[in-house]
């Protein structure tokens, strides 16, 4: 690394990142992909993903950590300045210094809870995400549907996870998409500062 190296990644971390890339199919080299997403309480939100390096595009960023490539969007770099990825025991973990502005969270998303897209929506939560997750004593629930955007809160073990947003953006939010075509996106409002073993509290030193 070097002094400009806007991502720390602890030993740990970099070994296991390094054996799920390794499991990657094909020959081409692969990176990881970090991706500021939002937020989610007082923490930025990410996503997480192995992308082959040559599909990079310009307007993002390249870092070297010994052997693996880390590539972010250059508009997140001082998002991401002095973020360290760690291995806890929820997971892959960012802590992360800067923080988002704070939101005003007092009004409920928009939408509603009637028509028929709502209970498609419903349905698929049921038959096909829940049995998904259910094995990682977690659940999904619908919040609102506003125009093609589904609002969900996580419960039980998902609640709280260091791994939830790869949870819902590789998998929730993957079946519903692919599932119902008017969905645009899938939004996580859970509180994931007051579960059981939340993984915000997690990260303060």
């Amino acid at each position: 690394m070097t002094d400009s190296t806007v991502l720390s990644i602890e030993p740990d971390a970099l070994d296991m990142i390094r054996q799920l890339r390794d499991n990657e199919p094909g020959d081409d080299e692969f990176a990881l992909s970090i991706e500021v997403t939002g937020f989610r309480g007082p923490q930025f939100s990410y996503e997480l993903a192995f992308v082959p390096l040559a599909d990079k595009a310009d307007n993002w960023a390249e870092e070297r950590h010994d052997d693996l490539a880390i590539i972010f969007p250059k508009a997140d770099s001082g998002k991401l300045d002095g973020a360290v990825l760690e291995l806890t025991e929820q997971g892959l973990a960012m802590n992360n210094p800067n923080k988002p502005a704070s939101p005003d969270l007092s009004a409920p998303p928009a939408g509603d809870l009637s028509g028929p897209l709502v209970d498609r929506v419903e349905q698929v939560i049921t038959e096909q995400v829940n049995p998904a997750i259910a094995s990682h004593g977690g659940g999904a629930e619908l919040v609102s549907v506003d125009g093609t955007i589904a609002y969900l809160r996580l419960f039980g073990g998902c609640q709280g996870c260091g791994l939830a947003q790869v949870t819902l953006k590789q998998g929730i939010e993957r079946i519903l998409l692919e599932s119902i075509p008017e969905l645009s996106q899938v939004v996580d409002v859970t509180d994931h500062a007051s579960g059981d073993s939340p993984y915000y509290e997690s990260q303060k030193k």
